[in-house]
């Protein structure tokens, strides 16, 4: 049975949250892709505010595709989260407290989600499409200029996850792998 979570993820409700948990998200969550996230963690160096707040934030790794006519967005599917691993333990000591995307995280990331109580979720690569039928609102919030890259604000309604790493850093794709290679 899925976990439901509405936003915002506070550091409590992340800590609840076990690796393998399968979840769903309603509510607020924000896209960033590494150029977003190179230009966010420069204000964060600068002393400066930043244009969304990260506080118990959920931020999705995602490019999206155009909306069709009558849509909030287009396709909508994870992109590969190293990308951002440069990234996110500043964003994740500033506050944020969630992460969508695919693939592996390094030590770095993992280490921050432990200090601050932060959770990495997977969303299914190649589902972009039916991903994208979750999400009701989408408006671009900064970085116009990235195009599909800018920083957006989504409402999602029941958007399907697995917890991938947990804030104690249990890994599902070690913990997943390990289970697999015993039972043959």
């Amino acid at each position: 049975m899925p976990i439901s979570i509405t936003t915002p993820l506070t550091r409590e409700k992340a800590r609840q949250l076990k690796s393998g948990d399968s979840c769903l998200i309603s509510g607020v969550i924000y896209t960033a892709r590494d150029a977003a996230h190179k230009r966010l963690c420069e204000l964060v160096e600068q002393g400066k505010p930043l244009p969304l707040d990260v506080k118990d934030s959920i931020i999705y790794f995602v490019g999206p595709t155009p909306a069709r006519p009558g849509e909030a967005i287009g396709s909508a599917g994870p992109t590969t989260s190293y990308r951002m691993d440069a990234y996110s333990p500043i964003m994740i000591a500033q506050g944020q407290t969630g992460m969508i995307g695919k693939g592996k995280r390094n030590d770095a990331v993992i280490a921050a989600m432990k200090e601050h109580g932060a959770v990495y979720f997977g969303a299914i690569g190649g589902c972009g499409a039916l991903l994208s039928k979750c999400i009701k609102k989408a408006e671009v919030i900064a970085y116009d200029d990235l195009g599909a890259e800018a920083i957006r604000r989504l409402e999602v309604e029941d958007f399907p996850v697995v917890v991938i790493i947990d804030s104690q850093g249990n890994n599902l794709y070690e913990t997943g792998r390990a289970a697999y290679l015993k039972q043959k």
